[in-house]
Order: C-alpha cells, then structure tokens, then sequence
C-alpha cells in the first residue's frame, strides 16, 4: 500500500461556480476564479483564474472571457476542462507532477442530475485522473467545519456558493434530506447590478457588482458595526458618461432582499421535511452556515430570526467545502457516501 501511495498523487477539488479550490498534501495550493479567458479565432487558452478574470469584461472581439460552470454544474464542457487541466499545472510549475496515476476527489451540489455528474467526471478524466470520487457539497462542507458526520445526530448544514445554496440535514453518514436551489451569490451579484440601472440609472459590469457586494453587501438594513459607504464608477444611462455615486450599505440590504427571501424559504421547507427526532437534534445544534454567501454581512442574524434557531458560521467559510473534501479524500475507505461508478 506504501508503494501504491508513493506512486499515486491524490488532489481534492472544490469545482464552484465562482472559484475553483484545490488541496494537495493538506494545503490549498491552487484558490483561482472559475474563469477562462480564450482565443476567439483558435480556441487556445490565453489565460485562467486570476488573469482571466481581470479580463472579464474587458475583453476585445478576439477574446473571449467564459465561465465554464453554471448554477453549481459544468455547462461549458471542453472549458471546464482545459480550467481543469491549466489549474492542475498551477499546482507545482515546471515539473510534471502526475505522471504516475491520479487520484480525485470532487465535491458537487447535491440535486445534480446523472447526466451532470457524468460531464464532472469526464471533464476530470480527461484532465488526467485514473481514479475520480464525488462527494454533496453539504457533506464535505460539515466534514470541513468538523462536524463527525458518522453521529447519530441530526445536523442542518447550509453552503451558499455561487451557483447554488445547498441545504441538507445530515446524520449517519448520509444526507437525509436535502434542498438544493440554483440561488446564490451570482443572484446576489445581478441584484446589485440591476438596482444599480434601475435606482441610479447606472451601468455597472459584473466585476463592479461583485466588488460592491464584498464591501457593502448586506443582509439586513441595520448593523450593529456597519461597513463605510462605498464610491462606485460606471456609466451613466442617461448621458453616457461615466460617473461616480456613493453607495450604503442599507441600499445593498434592500436590493438583496428578494433573493434573500427565496433562500429562507428554502430552508423552512427543508426543515419541514426533516424527520421528528432529526429536528430535536437541530434545535439543539442550531443551523451551520459555509460558503461565501454566508459572510454577507448579517446574513446569520436573518436566518436566525426566521427560523428561531442559533445559526453558526463556520471559520474560513469559502474554504469549508474544500477542506472537507480534501479529509474525505485521505479518508477514502471511512466514507462510504463518496460516489464511485
């Protein structure tokens, strides 16, 4: 078994919609935006992660900025696989790292379809893994807040990514019910920038969007230590010209509010299906947050008036799911959820 290991690298992969993290030898070594930027006329890869994205809608008509994962799944194939591949080789430049076999482990949502499962594991078998294992994003992500998921005790764990908001009582090693909404951080992100048009009569890119939301967004109107207001430029509807405005916060919270809305729902109607003796345990437990949806400001505080129960964040919250990953990955014959066709 030493001999095998030695010849077989093994990576953990948190594939999300807005980034991609990987884990080797207990590290993340690679934490990129999902995004690949590339040549319109030959189709080559100019550039991937950081470097595309500071392209993202910059771009002239020869290239192209393309985001190959859509609400948690792979929608542009052969992009999703060259990210792959281009994030791979980021590991450890300049030497062929995975020449002998390789091992992964990935983490997807949990309402994915068979067909969507199937372009996962093909895009990683195509980059070069002998050996692909699947794991529910809620999983890993209990497993990485240092939940022992193995207990026969019921936990709710809720992981807002980009794409998705996956929502899923777990006990004995199993997901016993689960919600999986194609509602997230993008939505949050397309919120800002339609508020933006329609309330300022102002056209701000994604990237903007995106940029107001980690500095002002927020989840309710008041705050106990609210952010400082934020100077946003863009272009102005009406003239033309680009201008600048100061934004709040409390606009931020208000812009929000209807996507917020959908995922409370999503949770009561999860909690709802969650079996007698399961909701005992959370009420004691209370509600775990992962993800980077869940550091919008007050967003625990929301959840937690809605649903009348203690809501905890996990530490490192955009890295729960892939440290998760990368234990059930070293854990291999422990976890009998891991997905191996």
């Amino acid at each position: 078994m030493g001999l095998f290991n030695f010849f077989t690298q093994e990576i953990a992969i948190d594939l999300g919609t807005a980034n991609t993290l990987i884990i080797w030898n207990d590290k993340v070594v690679v934490d990129e935006p999902s995004i690949v930027a590339k040549d319109i006329q030959t189709g080559k890869v100019v550039a991937i992660g950081k470097k595309a994205q500071q392209m993202h809608g910059k771009t002239h008509r020869l290239i192209e900025t393309v985001r190959p994962l859509k609400d948690g799944v792979i929608a542009d194939f052969q992009s999703a696989e060259q990210m792959i591949r281009g994030m791979i080789k980021m590991i450890n430049p300049g030497r062929s790292l995975f020449s002998p076999s390789l091992r992964m482990v990935i983490c997807i949502p949990s309402g994915i379809t068979e067909v969507e499962k199937r372009a996962v594991r093909d895009s990683a078998e195509h980059a070069g893994a002998k050996e692909v294992y699947l794991i529910h994003e809620p999983m890993a992500a209990a497993i990485g807040i240092g939940i022992d998921v193995e207990e026969p005790m019921g936990n709710m764990i809720i992981d807002i990514g980009g794409g998705t908001s996956e929502i899923a009582v777990i006990a004995l090693g199993g997901i016993v019910c689960d919600k999986s909404i194609r509602i997230a951080g993008d939505d949050f992100t397309n919120d800002i920038e339609e508020y933006m048009r329609r309330q300022h009569n102002m056209l701000v890119g994604e990237r903007t969007a995106e940029q107001i939301k980690i500095e002002v967004g927020a989840a309710i109107p008041e705050l106990d230590n609210p952010p400082e207001d934020f100077a946003v430029r863009g272009r102005d509807l009406v003239t033309g010209i680009p201008k600048e405005i100061v934004v709040t916060y409390s606009e931020v919270a208000y812009a929000l509010d209807k996507t917020i809305a959908k995922i409370e729902e999503a949770i009561l109607s999860a909690l709802e299906l969650t079996p007698p003796e399961l909701s005992a345990d959370i009420y004691k437990t209370g509600i775990y947050l992962a993800g980077g949806g869940s550091m919008l400001r007050g967003l625990d505080k929301r959840i937690s008036q809605k649903t009348k129960l203690p809501v905890w964040i996990a530490e490192d919250p955009l890295r729960a799911v892939a440290r998760g990953t990368s234990i059930a990955l070293k854990n291999i014959s422990k976890y009998q959820f891991l997905i191996r066709d």
